[in-house]
């Protein structure tokens, strides 16, 4: 065995990502890092609401050919697509094949742009939800402890659907803040929380 894989397996994290390489790696390097970046943030808000419903680690596995079919996740682009594109999409096995969640991401993703337009960038839109646009350090012992929703992703959620965002409820919103480290959910004993603490 590699000195890395040795490291990489002997490191207290989170145990939600058991121990799946890629859901390792996605917990180790991506989850719960604070995120200012519209682009990403983009890429994320369609993943996320591709995820209703389904298990994170089904979309994570699609993420690639999502980056394919969705224009490298460009929301000019993507804001852009027609039913043509619909189409394309509906046909493409390597995402989900959902005609309702195709379309929200369209329609998502002008009304991004709309926020850009509005607040400079999506990301102050956003970060704007929270005092100093400093991520929330919560402090969880254990799994059971992190909730699904808060009354911060209630009000960023219910301030969406009223500007027409479709598939981004309560639970995905905190879903999308566990991502993008707006909160810090790592358990205080896993390797990461301090890491994320930091940056």
């Amino acid at each position: 065995m590699a000195m890395s894989e040795i490291t990489s397996s002997t490191k207290q994290r989170c145990s939600w990502p058991s121990s799946d390489p890629l859901y390792e790696k996605y917990h180790d390097e991506e989850w719960g890092v604070p995120c200012y970046d519209d682009h990403k943030l983009f890429e994320f808000l369609v993943l996320e609401s591709a995820q209703a419903g389904l298990s994170w680690i089904t979309i994570l596995r699609k993420r690639e050919n999502y980056r394919k079919a969705f224009a490298d996740f460009n929301a000019e682009k993507v804001a852009r697509f027609n039913k043509r594109s619909i189409d394309r999409l509906l046909g493409d096995a390597g995402i989900v094949r959902n005609r309702l969640k195709i379309e929200a991401a369209i329609s998502n993703a002008k009304l991004f742009l709309e926020l850009q337009d509005s607040y400079g960038s999506f990301s102050d839109y956003l970060w704007g939800f929270i005092e100093g646009k400093k991520p929330i350090q919560n402090r969880w012992k254990t799994l059971s402890e992190s909730p699904a929703t808060t009354a911060l992703s209630d009000t960023i959620s219910k301030d969406m659907k009223k500007r027409g965002f479709r598939f981004f409820g309560s639970t995905i919103c905190y879903a999308h803040m566990q991502a993008m480290g707006m909160v810090n959910d790592h358990m205080v004993d896993c390797f990461r929380h301090r890491e994320c603490a930091a940056v």
